[in-house]
């Protein structure tokens, strides 16, 4: 009897499941509060099964597109499941998938566990507003319901890049208009290029890949525009780094200019497993403080996690301050605290005396 994706779908959804992995010679496996569980009462998936599975949920382009390209990013509709995002590759010669089931209903911003700054940030009129995080800590969720947010209290004109397009968007106040890489355009660098002319007044970036795109970002936000985007970071160290890493070594002192001159913040997160179930997010909040902007542009970067355990009075938080509060709060354990701390001694140190612990700038 042939796999259906449907079914496979549906019990996926009726246990919570984020994401279903389907590979050759192994049962289905689902990924539930961030741990990965084995569907042991289902058969192995066979070559023929993903080979069928992938011809029902693509078109005859995106085939051709795999076939040649051997990956493919892209979206999957279906009306008893809602929406999914999945990436095709091959591994070891056949056929691997990976279906990300997202909400059917978008979660309005207030319910999603995240800092009141998120909204306040979204209303802002210009600059650059980074979203970070490993894969799968609920980036584009928090994206699209700021999104959703801007739509709901403002009229503006919103053009998003995406690779796919993930949750699609109803006109409220704003209009939105959404790319999706591979099909409306060819990348997201290309797209950018010339998103300028279409009036825009937010510009989100599905992801900021590369030096084209990076670079395209900070000179839309120059010129006026709101610009979101988002990046496979851990923290708001890291993300300043890795944005002017990124250039050759004779343009860094530029782009540091021009990066403190219009970054809004960087919100960095990361979920963790929440006592009684569920997941909730631990974020990281920097903001561009004249402080900050100073050390972003004199090479300080080292220097801003001080900055930002300091600058609680303005709306900022360390990840580890972000722990130790879920912690306090008795909504996560100690354990998955640390688990997901970059510094658990400090982060230890700080649950114990209630006073961030010094880090070394060496």
């Amino acid at each position: 009897m042939a796999v259906q994706i449907q079914s496979l779908l549906e019990i996926a959804q009726e246990i919570s499941a984020s994401d279903l992995h389907l590979n050759v010679n192994r049962p289905p496996i689902l990924r539930i509060d961030g741990k990965l569980k084995k569907l042991d009462n289902h058969p192995d998936i066979k070559q023929a099964d993903i080979e069928e599975i992938l011809e029902q949920v693509t078109n005859q382009d995106q085939r051709n597109r795999f076939l040649e390209q051997k990956e493919l990013d892209f979206s999957y509709e279906n009306t008893e499941i809602g929406r999914c995002r999945v990436n095709a590759c091959i591994q070891q010669g056949v056929i691997s998938l990976a279906f990300r089931l997202l909400m059917r209903v978008l979660t309005p911003l207030k319910y999603l566990g995240l800092p009141d700054i998120y909204g306040e940030l979204s209303l802002r009129p210009r600059g650059l507003l980074l979203v970070t995080g490993p894969t799968g800590s609920g980036k584009s969720t928090s994206m699209a319901a700021m999104i959703n947010y801007i739509n709901d209290n403002q009229e503006r004109y919103i053009l998003t890049i995406e690779d796919p397009i993930e949750y699609v968007h109803a006109d409220n106040k704003s209009v939105i208009i959404q790319r999706n890489v591979g099909e409306d355009t060819e990348s997201f660098a290309i797209a950018l290029k010339h998103t300028l002319r279409h009036d825009p007044d937010v510009i989100v970036v599905g992801e900021m890949r590369d030096l084209t795109t990076i670079a395209t970002a900070i000179s839309a936000a120059e010129t006026g525009h709101l610009v979101f985007g988002t990046l496979h970071t851990i923290d708001a160290v890291e993300t300043v780094d890795r944005i002017v890493d990124v250039f050759p070594g004779g343009q860094q002192e530029q782009i540091k200019l021009q990066l403190s001159q219009v970054l809004l913040a960087v919100l960095s997160q990361t979920l963790v497993p929440r006592l009684g179930g569920g997941r909730i997010p631990a974020c990281e909040i920097m903001l561009c403080t004249a402080a900050i902007r100073h050390l972003i542009r004199d090479g300080q970067i080292h220097q801003m996690q001080t900055n930002m355990q300091l600058g609680r009075k303005d709306g900022m938080q360390t990840l580890n301050q972000a722990l130790s509060d879920l912690v306090e709060a008795n909504v996560v354990s100690l354990e998955d605290a640390m688990h997901h701390s970059s510094d658990a001694a400090a982060l230890e140190g700080l649950i114990k005396t209630g006073t961030p612990a010094v880090i070394s700038t060496l």
